[in-house]
């Protein structure tokens, strides 16, 4: 209420707009939820509950079954204790907050209750025990976890998938049971590296159907009861369930990533196309921004491969972190008109304000297009609490300049402006995961190489170490987790990227006048070496010519006409 009313007093002194700049950041009480420890013990209770029904309703599938009694209660809370303790211990960095947590045990709650439903439509149809554990959905948790979250969260959800089963599935054997539920779960982690597409989760769940298919068939054998089953039913449903299983899955992610904020690969391949509208707009209006931005999104793209990253993530919140440079183009100097720089008419302060500005306004017009919050977050991150170095650099020469001044009489101390640091630095906050810091990095890199001249190995890695090394020291890389050794991989990369891009061009021979395919235009020369050494006029002639290779036409310089002796060499030599 403050801030609005504050607001409209600046409004009707015309020194406001009345708009506010829109927000990334959810409010300290949703941050503060995320983190709570308190918000762990609540889900892990309303876990606890839901499978507590969960058991209750698994003696009720068929009749004769056995009550849930203290003893199944204990089973159930030492099996949740062993896995509180794996989740805190083990998978700490990947359940790194409160959200993520409630995804976790939903899904595996969601599995449970998705192989009771399926086991009592099963006893309904009087299908026989065997083929009861065979045509449960064992692996829809563990490839759900994997996909979204990775396959050390899939491996989780399909050991306490299958121990949490045994305890609400009563009516199968224990044994059969935890086989089945661990061959399947983890088949489907198996079969789950790197989606990259939504036929990919089809393929998967035919692989499982297929193996589940095999499994079924030496079960029943082994069982003695191949011959009390049908055929079709014992091999055609495993093989049913496991298609219906990737599909189901397929059709959920979506769903599951709107509601918990999280974003697949499968996503980030289909948020990287770039007809989308900001990015045309930046290939219209600022094609230098747009061209840094690609190079960019190559460089972190391979850099997050070698280290074990989000490689999707890092090409497309490259192509997006400089989208606030549409603001104002013409002032960043890949978009500059070389002739005349608008900075001349602006004091170094003022124009750190425009420069820094691009972050607040790259934040705006990602809120205004609904761009994923990932995206957001490197918007606001890829420049840290950096300094804009070249205009502090230049308000302290103008500072100087004044005081030399008022030594001399020439002005008055009033005039010294005053140079702070913080007004030069970008608002942050610090890159805070790793991929965030990679794509910092990039961006500095990319528009350092830009400055290089004859660029070789040994001044493209110099100048890589100079800035990562700048960084560190600057604290940028202080709240991401990228280890030294990660680091030293991440240089590599850089390095290995930009010295393809840079290369050199071989240096072609100099065209003669051979072939009448060439046109070449040749002045007259001197005949001989002195004639040449005592005119003024260039004693080679420039001439052009037209390749048929992907090389464009170039001016290339003609030799000077040899003894008869010697041949001259052909214009194709190289």
């Amino acid at each position: 209420m403050f801030e609005s009313i504050r607001r409209a007093r600046l409004q009707r002194a015309g020194l406001s707009c009345g708009k506010t700049r829109r927000k990334h950041q959810e409010g300290d009480f949703i941050d503060e939820m995320r983190t709570h420890p308190a918000g762990a013990v609540v889900a892990y209770v309303f876990f606890f509950i839901g499978l507590g029904i969960l058991m209750r309703l698994g003696t009720q599938v068929e009749d004769g079954l056995p009550a849930v009694t203290w003893l199944h209660m204990l089973y159930a809370a030492a099996i949740g204790f062993a896995m509180v303790v794996h989740e805190r211990v083990v998978l700490r960095p990947e359940v790194c907050d409160n959200g993520v947590l409630v995804l976790v045990l939903g899904t595996i709650f969601t599995h449970l209750a998705l192989v009771l439903l399926m086991l009592d439509v099963s006893s309904s149809l009087s299908w026989g025990k065997t083929l009861k554990a065979i045509v449960l959905p064992h692996a829809f948790g563990p490839v759900v976890l994997s996909v979204i979250l990775g396959r050390r969260i899939g491996l989780f959800g399909a050991i306490y998938g299958t121990l949490f089963g045994v305890l609400v599935c009563i009516s199968i054997s224990a044994p059969t049971y935890m086989a089945t539920s661990a061959l399947l779960g983890f088949t489907g982690v198996l079969l789950t590296k790197r989606v990259r597409r939504r036929n990919r989760l089809f393929m998967a769940g035919l692989y499982v159907g297929v193996v589940a298919m095999g499994y079924s068939l030496l079960l029943h054998d082994a069982a003695g009861v191949i011959m009390e089953e049908k055929i079709g039913r014992m091999v055609g449903l495993p093989l049913l369930i496991g298609v219906v299983t990737g599909m189901v899955v397929g059709g959920v992610l979506p769903v599951l990533e709107s509601v918990f904020g999280v974003t697949t690969d499968v996503s980030w391949l289909e948020l990287a196309d770039l007809n989308h509208p900001l990015m045309r707009r930046l290939s219209i209006e600022a094609p230098g921004t747009y061209h840094h931005s690609l190079v960019v999104a190559n460089l972190s793209e391979a850099a997050a491969e070698n280290i074990g990253a989000s490689a999707s993530m890092c090409r497309v919140c490259a192509y997006f972190h400089d989208i606030g440079k549409l603001s104002k183009p013409e002032y960043f100097i890949e978009n500059m008109d070389p002739a005349a720089s608008p900075h001349e008419d602006l004091t170094p302060r003022m124009s750190a304000l425009v420069i820094i500005a691009h972050v607040k306004d790259g934040v705006d017009l990602a809120i205004k297009n609904n761009l994923n919050a990932r995206i957001i977050d490197v918007i606001e991150q890829h420049h840290g609490t950096s300094l804009a170095y070249y205009f502090y650099r230049q308000a302290l020469e103008q500072k100087a300049e004044v005081e030399r001044l008022v030594k001399l009489g020439k002005a008055k101390e009033d005039d010294i402006p005053q140079v702070s640091e913080e007004t030069f630095r970008y608002p942050g906050p610090r890159p805070q995961f790793k991929e965030s810091a990679i794509i910092s990095l990039a961006d500095a890199v990319e528009s350092a190489s830009r400055t290089l001249e004859k660029p070789n190995a040994s001044r493209i890695e110099t100048m890589i170490d100079e800035i990562v090394q700048a960084r560190m020291v600057d604290g940028q890389l202080d709240e991401c987790d990228l280890t030294i050794a990660e680091l030293a991989r991440i240089k590599a990369s850089f390095a290995k990227t930009l010295l393809s891009m840079m290369h050199g061009r071989i240096k072609y021979q100099k065209a003669v006048e051979t072939r009448p395919a060439t046109q070449v235009i040749v002045r007259e020369e001197a005949a001989s070496d002195e004639e040449r050494a005592s005119s003024a006029l260039p004693s080679s002639k420039i001439v052009e010519a037209t390749f048929t290779s992907d090389i464009p036409p170039a001016e290339v310089v003609v030799p000077a006409k040899k003894p008869r002796s010697r041949k001259s060499p052909p214009a194709s030599a190289a």
